[in-house]
């Protein structure tokens, strides 16, 4: 029991270690459209397979952590917050649509709603922080590239899925 339990925390960091240097190579790349805010979200991939691994506990802690390291490295605290509320939001709307509303929902339709509620998010941050209602007029253009952003990241969560179930990490 306490090497399985071992086991656990050893895949949980490394998940968080694989997703903090995916964002931070994301970092580095430039977004082939210069929108504020916009970005890849790569790293997402790995949250999105923890919340197919684990549990809601474990995957958020996973997102969560992942922020929360990515500021001490990068130095960016106002990206912090975004980052923080966004990783809630998602992790929490993906773990609720994957494993407790609907067992239809594919990982793509899961990343999507997740790249929703991360802008959700992130735009709630803004205008708490900037102290105008008008920030939301953004949310949809967060939303237009999260569309594409979303697809991304669950084709690539699915087929990270399907090769550990092929090598038979997942005995399902």
């Amino acid at each position: 029991m306490k090497n399985n339990r071992l086991k656990v925390y050893i895949n949980l960091a490394l998940l968080l270690a694989l997703s903090l240097a995916i964002s931070l190579i994301e970092s580095a790349i430039p977004m082939p459209v210069p929108i504020p805010g916009a970005r890849l979200g790569f790293s997402n991939i790995i949250i999105l397979v923890s919340i197919y691994l684990y549990d809601f506990k474990k995957a958020l802690c996973v997102s969560i952590l992942k922020s929360f390291l990515l500021v001490l490295i990068t130095g960016s605290v106002m990206s912090f917050f975004y980052s923080f509320v966004g990783a809630i939001f998602s992790t929490t709307a993906m773990y609720f649509s994957l494993k407790k509303i609907n067992d239809d929902f594919s990982l793509i339709g899961v990343s999507e709603i997740g790249a929703f509620f991360h802008n959700l998010g992130q735009i709630l941050v803004a205008i708490f922080f900037m102290q105008n209602i008008k920030m939301f007029y953004y949310f949809p253009v967060l939303v237009f590239i999260g569309i594409f952003t979303g697809f991304f990241v669950g084709l690539s969560s699915n087929f990270i899925v399907e090769h550990l179930k092929k090598i038979g990490v997942l005995n399902e």
